[in-house]
């Protein structure tokens, strides 16, 4: 039993006296007799756990003696083998079954005390034994009878501690076999978004993991690459793939999507920058030309130079980033001196011809470049002046020139005005020793003004008389009137013509464009007088006569804008006004269709603007202009293209149209069953629903063709012989009469029936029904030798159906055959040979 733990005291005298009570104890221990179960009575407090075994589950409600055998309990073994195993001590305890699983660890090793099952079995403890000594199915779970097919340990693939997950051990598998397991049943198939193949699940997958997979499309046909690379299935086009519809494989290879040969035949137009953006594909370089155009604008696909360079998208200004003398032909060494773009003076076709922007040219120094050696300088006869260029000339041109007079002293004309440095007076110009200034101006000889307060009025041609002063031009208007009866001092226009002296109609002497103001150029088209529409005192308002406007030009006025136009709601039509309306007034019109656009009648043929369809029309959608003509509602040609078929009575009813006049073939057909649309006649009838052998209910000479006068003479229906496509050939006829046999193509009825009647009678009735019957007369006896020697023949008798016995014999008797008959006899033919 075990003492309970003291306090040490360190005292040698209370030390010795302990040691020798515990030596007296001992010696009780082992000198008296042990006591019985009943007689032991345990503290209540016990605690077994103080013994190094503590009591759990099943072993808390046992009985002690059911393990301290014989009431000996200290030395009780505390190993489970001592009592559980085989060789048990204790005769009553739970043993180690004989179809235990071979171990060699404890029964703790997998057992609780609270029950033997369930067992958590250490595997640790198998003695090196195969998976299958146990998993066998009887002693543990075995393989199933959907197992997958393999001689492999169990351990190649499962783990100790559960089934499942397994790890499979693929190493013993036949290559392409994958099915045999991987079918959706033993083992995960294929799922429902496999990509289609029927190749073996090893020829893309590796036996570690389905995926990674390298897919092998040795079988894939070209082409078909989004079958699978859809997005769903396997990878598809990422969105910010270059905008394309080629299939992948026009540019990717199956190993790798990268590198890839670019096929640029399905790019769409100006979508380089999708790929070339420096990240995808490469870029703009840094030194490229500035410019915002798409690749394809200058560059080719195959490769970037050469190029066709695009200047459209090229940014203004910047012409310098390439023309600078390296990337592209810069400023020779004799160009004009200036910071301005190129784009300033040159196009982009080509350098010359240029046009030299001057707007940074400073004001007054023309000279540093129309010097006579850059650029074009002062000429010899140049008035003489220091102005710089500019004060008179502009920068589009030299001339016109518009000279600064500024700085010229008031009076001091002629100094240059001498007819040498500059226009001086000319030879008629009126008499006077004025200084030009007096009545000219600076910015231009003409208008001059001239002070003609001192004229007498009415004696105008004193100095305008073409030669003094500018008298009547050649194309003046006629009239001998003085100058100042129409004309102002101040100004030869504008003047105030007095037409009432001019001749009515002849308005074109003056109004021709050159005396007098013309037809503008966007006038009505007319050969009419001035004074037919317009007024003396004005152009407008004018009274239009269109008697001699030319036909078709209405709208060169009628737009809207010179006079009325087309009102929002008028026909959609692109004929002239006079195709429809008098020149009087719009209302009443006489309507041309042939500008109206096709189909849309309904516009104006709705009831309202036009006549629309009456309450009886023919039911359909169909436009106006798809059955009647323009000229007039009837006769209309009907479109049948949009008609139900088999609908025909729905209209052919005999009120809306014409339907089945009272001689028709009695038929509940369609109209369309034989009718074309174009026309009733000719027909194609359809006897499918025709009653064998009632041909006459039609084909009576009435109804439809019958028989002709010249016809065979017969009872019976048209189809006997007739087909229902056409009249002849005639089908083969089947013979009443037993006896009639087939002849050669050749032969026609009318070989037999001579009188043209359906029965004939035999030529030679004795031999009917046989051959004979009819060509007996055609027999050749001598052909049909029996006998030679004697000579005997056959007879017609004998051989009238021309299948008898007609061989030659050796002798009369007629016992031995001595030559059958030849190949020449044809039962069958229309002739004998």
């Amino acid at each position: 039993m075990h003492m309970p733990k003291l306090p040490i005291i360190v005292h040698h005298s209370i030390r010795r006296a302990w040691l020798a009570c515990a030596l007296l104890l001992m010696s009780f221990a082992f000198t008296m007799p042990v006591a019985s179960a009943a007689q032991i009575q345990s503290p209540a407090n016990f605690d077994h756990a103080r013994t190094g075994f503590p009591l759990t589950g099943a072993h808390r409600n046992a009985r002690c003696e059911s393990c301290h055998d014989r009431g000996i309990l200290q030395g009780t073994p505390k190993d489970c083998v001592s009592c559980h195993g085989t060789a048990s001590r204790l005769p009553d305890a739970s043993r180690l079954p004989a179809a235990h699983i071979p171990v060699t660890g404890g029964c703790e090793s997998c057992h609780r005390t609270s029950a033997w099952v369930p067992a958590t079995f250490n595997h640790a403890s198998v003695e090196g034994q195969r998976c299958g000594s146990c998993h066998n199915g009887m002693v543990a779970t075995g393989k199933t009878s959907d197992h997958m097919q393999t001689v492999q340990i169990c351990s190649a693939c499962h783990r100790t501690t559960a089934w499942l997950p397994a790890k499979f051990d693929h190493n013993g598998v036949a290559a392409g076999s994958c099915s045999t397991c991987h079918n959706g049943s033993k083992a995960t198939g294929k799922p429902s978004n496999h990509v289609a193949t029927t190749e073996s699940c090893d020829a893309c997958h590796r036996t570690t993991a389905w995926l990674p997979a390298t897919f092998k499309h040795s079988g894939v046909a070209a082409g078909s690459c989004s079958t699978c690379h859809n997005g769903s299935k396997s990878t598809g086009k990422p969105s910010n793939h270059i905008p394309t519809t080629q299939s992948c494989d026009a540019c990717h290879k199956t190993t790798a999507w990268l590198p890839a040969t670019f096929n640029h035949s399905g790019v769409a137009a100006g979508s380089c920058s999708t790929c070339h953006n420096g990240s995808k594909a490469t870029g703009k370089p840094s030194n490229h030309v500035a410019t915002t155009q798409s690749c394809d604008a200058c560059h080719r696909t195959t490769a970037w130079l050469p190029a066709t360079f695009n200047h459209s998208g090229v940014t203004a200004g910047s012409c310098a980033t390439c023309h600078n003398g390296s990337k592209a032909t810069g400023k020779p060494s004799n160009h004009l001196p200036t910071t301005q773009s190129c784009d300033a003076c040159h196009k982009t076709t080509a350098w010359t011809p240029a046009t030299f922007n001057h707007s940074n040219v400073t004001a007054g120094s023309c000279a540093t470049c129309h010097n006579g050696s850059t650029a074009t300088g002062k000429p010899s006869n140049h008035v003489p002046t220091t102005q710089s260029c500019d004060a008179c000339h502009r920068t589009t041109a030299w001339t016109p020139a518009t000279f600064n007079h500024s700085g010229v002293t008031a009076g001091s004309c002629s100094t240059c005005h001498n007819g040498s440095t500059a226009t001086g007076k000319p030879s008629n110009h009126l008499p006077t020793t004025q200084s030009c200034d007096v009545c000219h101006r600076t910015t231009a000889w003409l208008p001059a003004t001239f002070n003609h307060s001192g004229v007498t009025a009415g004696s105008c041609s004193t100095c305008h008389n073409g030669t003094t002063a500018t008298g009547k031009p050649s194309n003046h208007i006629p009239t001998t009137q003085s100058c100042d009866a129409c004309h102002r001092t101040t100004a030869w226009l504008p003047a105030t013509f007095n037409h009432s002296g001019v001749a009515a109609g002849s308005c074109a002497t003056c109004h021709n464009g050159s005396a007098a103001t013309g037809k503008p150029s966007n006038h009505v088209p007319t050969t009419q007088s001035c004074d037919v529409c317009h007024r003396t005192t004005a152009w407008l308002p004018a009274t239009f006569n269109h008697s001699g406007v030319t036909a078709g030009s209405c709208a060169t006025c009628h737009n809207g804008t010179t006079a009325t136009g087309k009102p929002s709601n008028h026909i959609p039509t692109t004929q002239s006004c006079d195709a429809c309306h008098r020149t009087t007034a719009w209302l009443p019109a006489t309507f041309n269709h042939s500008g109206v656009a096709a189909g849309s009648c309904a516009t104006c043929h709705n009831g309202s603007a036009a006549t629309g369809k009456p309450s009886n029309h023919l039911p359909t959608t169909q436009s106006c202009d798809a059955c009647h003509r323009t000229t007039a509602w009837l006769p209309a040609t009907f479109n049948h293209s949009n008609v139900t078929a088999g609908s025909c009575a729905t209209c052919h009813n005999g009120t809306t149209a014409t339907g089945k006049p009272s001689n028709h073939l009695p038929t509940t057909q369609s109209c369309d069953a034989c009718h074309r649309t174009t026309a009733w006649l000719p027909a194609t009838f359809s006897h499918s629903n025709v009653t064998a052998g009632s041909c006459a209910t039609c084909h009576n000479g009435t109804s439809a063709t019958g028989k002709p006068s010249n016809h065979f003479v017969t009872t019976k229906s048209c189809d006997a012989c007739h087909r229902t496509t056409a009249w002849e050939p005639v089908t083969a006829y089947s013979h009443v009469s037993a006896g009639y046999r087939q002849h050669q193509a050749g032969m026609s009825c009318s070989s037999c029936h001579t009188t043209n009647n359906e029965v004939i009678t035999w030529k030679f009735a004795a031999y009917r029904p046989n051959c004979a019957g009819c060509h007996a007369n055609e027999y050749e006896p001598g052909e049909h030798k029996k006998v030679s020697t004697p000579k005997i023949l056959y007879t017609v008798q004998e051989l009238q159906d021309c299948s008898g016995a007609c061989h030659e014999y050796t002798d009369a008797t007629f016992s031995t055959i001595k030559k059958t008959r030849t190949g020449q006899h044809r039962a069958t033919d229309g002739s004998f040979d």
